[in-house]
């Protein structure tokens, strides 16, 4: 029996083509959801957009403190581990779920998987930079999405087995991008013939005024249309701070509320190009549906394999680097190569076929 924690938007779309391939396999395997993210549309939506069967168990966390939400996850997995002992306690990312998660696997000496391991940003202002180091020496298998992520585990000296991968993101976003093309219905309420896609929501970016102020500011001047969907953190900032209304009304640009997986994956498919903060959206870019060049609005990027391939520009939070980039790019356009460096939609069968070797399942 193999249990697997999410929580969060992100988590359920990489575990989804993993959970299919369980299925596939007919492994035993239980799902928990934290409901760390509490909000339907990034949350249980994805379930059913996604054709998921609902978690075996949801613990209810909704909203609080790291701490508290920590505390929260420990006490209620812990009650479920102590009557149902797996074989194995898998996690995916960098969230306090997967944290919570796995320390109370280690507790109870239950094994511990963690997918996605070995990415660093080292950029100690994120939480999530704990938690994944925190959680990749706690960890008994380490399925490392590229190269540079399994080299970096093993400078590290991690005690347990690493095996390069690539990320189960990109399998879902090669899978569930034809059925978004098919589907989605976003484009209806679009009006601009070309237009780039800007999302923000790291707390680093939208909860300093400053730096927010800079990259809003950077986004009005570039003035190409725009398609924002507005993270609920990132429209109380904006709300905050005055710059919702001055967006609002600005001639190119469209706000959007949040929006669902497969919107997200047709608006990305459709725009000219890509302004953002967001990991995922660094990985889904490069996959061979989408190939859409990206700028990367951070001091650091975990992801810097995009970067290295041509798929990226980590430009920073100034609003005069971002500017100069991006006007640069309108002017010569760049096209990104063919292949992602973050697999080849396999990372999911990968996974399962390393643990029938390592694992005794039914």
């Amino acid at each position: 029996m193999i249990y697997l924690i999410i929580g969060t938007r992100p988590e359920i779309i990489k575990i989804a083509p993993l959970i299919e391939q369980f299925d596939k396999s007919k492994f035993d395997y239980c799902v928990i959801f934290t409901n760390q993210h509490y909000n339907y549309e990034l949350s249980e939506a994805f379930f059913e957009e996604l054709k998921l069967h609902k978690p075996h168990y949801q613990l209810g966390i909704g909203s609080g403190t790291e701490g508290e939400q920590t505390a929260k996850i420990i006490f209620k997995v812990e009650n479920i581990l102590l009557h149902n002992k797996p074989d194995l306690f898998l996690v995916q990312g960098d969230t306090t779920s997967a944290l919570a998660g796995a320390l109370t696997a280690v507790k109870l000496r239950i094994p511990v998987g963690h997918i996605e391991a070995g990415l660093r940003s080292y950029d100690f202002r994120m939480s999530e930079e704990y938690n994944r180091r925190l959680i990749d020496h706690i960890s008994c298998f380490l399925f490392a999405p590229t190269d540079h992520n399994k080299t970096t585990l093993l400078n590290e000296n991690v005690w347990g087995q690493v095996f390069k991968t690539g990320n189960t993101g990109l399998d879902a976003c090669i899978k569930y991008s034809k059925i978004a093309q098919k589907h989605s219905s976003i484009m209806n309420r679009i009006d601009f013939e070309n237009f780039l896609l800007f999302t923000t929501h790291r707390s680093e970016n939208v909860d300093d005024n400053n730096t927010l102020y800079d990259i809003i500011g950077a986004i009005l001047e570039i003035d190409y249309p725009t398609v924002f969907p507005v993270h609920p953190r990132t429209s109380k900032q904006l709300k905050k701070s005055g710059l919702y209304e001055k967006l609002a009304k600005h001639q190119n640009m469209l706000l959007l509320p949040p929006i669902s997986y497969f919107d997200l994956l047709k608006l990305m498919i459709k725009c000219d190009f890509i302004i953002t903060d967001s990991g995922g959206i660094q990985e889904e870019a490069t996959a061979p549906p989408i190939r859409k060049y990206t700028f990367v609005i951070r001091q650091t990027t975990d992801r810097p394999e995009a970067c290295d391939k041509g798929f990226a520009n980590l430009v920073g939070t100034k609003k005069s680097v971002i500017v100069d980039e991006v006007s640069k790019f309108l002017k010569n356009p760049i096209k990104p190569p063919d292949f992602s460096p973050f697999g080849a939609g396999d990372a999911s069968k990968k996974i399962i076929d390393i643990l029938r070797k390592k694992l005794t399942l039914n």
